[in-house]
């Protein structure tokens, strides 16, 4: 069964704020964060930098435009329960 990942048009979409003195390090510890969970592509879509760090949301890219996309991957027929 094709689990959640697979199921993913594009990427993935992460917002927070972290703590950091400058917007560059905010974009350095974002990336960072994104690359240690696994993912390779990623882009910043937006940053902000306020008092004591900087508002961020990284896209990591699961699938480009183009790629084989993991939902069209053909898989078991599945039960259908009613």
């Amino acid at each position: 069964m094709a689990g959640p990942m697979d199921r993913i048009m594009d990427g993935l979409d992460i917002e927070t704020f972290l703590i950091c003195g400058s917007e560059e390090e905010g974009r350095r510890l974002a990336i960072q964060l994104v690359t240690e969970w696994g993912f390779q592509d990623v882009d910043i879509v937006f940053v902000q930098f306020q008092g004591p760090g900087v508002r961020v949301r990284i896209r990591a890219y699961v699938h480009r435009s183009g790629d084989v996309y993991g939902w069209l991957k053909p898989g078991p027929e599945k039960e259908v329960v009613v």
